[in-house]
C-alpha cells in the first residue's frame, strides 16, 4: 500500500487526481496539504475541504502557504481563466465547510507525519512546491526518511505553459522548487513533455459520468470551464496534467523516464524553467555538480494512462 501525502492547490485537474488517489486500492491517502497557485490559499483549502466532504476522504487536510518561499516576489493574480474564479470551475461551492483543519500548518504536517512513518511516505505535489521547501528548510533530515517525492512540473525538451521555457507550478515559485529538486532525496518530475500529451476529450469524461457515480459527476461538472479553456489546445478536451503524477505512483512503467540533476532557473526572462544535466554526459564544473541524480518523466503511454484514470475513477 502506498502512503501518501497530496500537496494541492486545487483546481480542477487537482480534483481529478484527488478522486484516483483516494480511490485507487493500491493507495492509502494519510493527508491533504494545501498551498496558494490555482487560487488563494484560503480558496484552496477550502476547495480541499468541499472534495473530502463530497467524496467521504477520509484524510485530514492542513493548510499551507499562501505566499512564495522568497517574500521579495511579487504576486501574481490567479488564474482564473484556466480554472475559474473559485478554482473549480465556477461550480457552486460554499463559502465555508463546516469540516476541522488539522491544526498543524502543511510544512508540519508533512514533517510530523514523515518522522512517524519513515521509509513509507509517497509526497504527491501537483502545486508550487512552496510547502516541501519549507518542510526541508524546518527540518532537512525528513529528506531521508520520504520514500519519494512524485511532482507535477517542469518542463525540459517541450515550450513552457506560463513563459516559452517555464511551466505554472515551477514558475510560481522557482526558489522553492530548486530547493526541491536538489535536496537529498528522490524525486520524480512528470513535467509537460508527458501531460501536455495526456489529454482527455469532453465526450470520454461525459462517458464516464454517464457510467459512474455522483463523485464522477460532480468532476465532469467542475471540469466543463477547463476544458472551455483548452480550446486553443485540445480538440474538444483537456489536458490531465496532476493525475499523471498520481498515475505514476502505481503505473511508473507506463513512463519513459532519464535521470540527471536538475536546477530551477530563478529570476530573469527564464525564471522558472527546469534545467536537467543528463546522468553521464560531461560538462565543464558547475552549478549541477555533486546534486542528486533524479528522475525526469520524457515519455508516456497516455491512452493506457487515461484508460487506467477511467477505470480507478469508475470503483465505487
Amino acid at each position: 500500500m502506498h502512503k501518501v501525502i497530496y500537496d494541492t492547490d486545487p483546481g480542477v485537474d487537482d480534483a481529478m487526481a484527488l478522486l484516483f488517489l483516494h480511490r485507487h486500492p493500491e493507495i492509502d491517502v494519510i493527508g491533504i496539504t494545501t498551498v496558494f497557485g490555482n487560487a488563494s490559499v484560503e480558496t484552496t483549502t477550502r476547495n480541499a475541504l468541499f472534495l473530502k466532504r463530497e467524496w467521504d476522504i477520509p484524510a485530514p487536510v492542513a493548510k499551507g502557504a499562501s505566499v512564495t518561499i522568497d517574500a521579495a516576489r511579487a504576486e501574481r493574480e490567479w488564474p482564473a481563466m484556466v480554472h475559474g474564479d473559485n478554482g473549480l470551475g465556477n461550480i457552486e461551492v460554499p463559502h465555508t465547510i463546516d469540516l476541522p483543519l488539522d491544526p498543524r500548518p502543511a510544512h508540519r504536517f508533512i514533517i510530523d507525519t514523515v518522522r512517524a512513518n519513515p521509509g513509507e511516505v509517497r509526497l504527491v505535489a501537483v502545486g508550487r512546491m512552496t510547502n516541501l521547501a519549507m518542510a526541508l528548510k524546518e527540518d532537512p533530515e525528513i529528506a531521508v526518511l520520504v520514500k519519494d517525492v512524485v511532482i507535477m512540473g517542469g518542463n525540459f525538451y517541450v515550450p513552457g505553459n506560463v513563459s516559452p521555457v517555464a511551466e505554472a507550478n515551477i514558475h510560481g515559485d522557482p526558489e522553492a522548487a530548486d530547493i526541491v529538486m536538489t535536496a537529498a532525496w528522490k524525486v520524480v518530475v512528470i513535467g509537460l513533455d508527458v501531460t501536455s500529451i495526456t489529454t482527455m476529450s469532453r465526450s470520454y469524461l461525459g462517458a464516464m459520468a454517464a457510467k459512474g457515480d455522483a463523485a464522477v459527476k460532480l468532476l465532469d461538472g467542475l471540469s466543463q470551464h477547463y476544458i472551455d479553456f483548452y480550446t486553443h489546445a485540445v480538440d474538444d478536451g483537456m489536458m490531465v496534467h496532476d493525475s499523471c503524477a498520481a498515475v505514476y505512483v502505481v503505473a511508473p512503467e507506463l513512463f519513459t523516464t532519464i535521470t540527471g540533476a536538475v536546477r530551477v532557473v530563478c529570476g530573469g526572462i527564464a525564471d522558472g524553467q527546469t534545467v536537467i544535466k543528463p546522468d553521464g554526459r560531461r560538462f565543464p564544473p558547475g552549478d549541477w555538480d555533486g546534486l542528486p541524480s533524479q528522475i525526469v518523466a520524457t515519455g508516456i503511454e497516455s491512452e493506457k494512462a487515461i484508460d487506467l484514470i477511467r477505470d480507478t475513477l469508475l470503483r465505487a
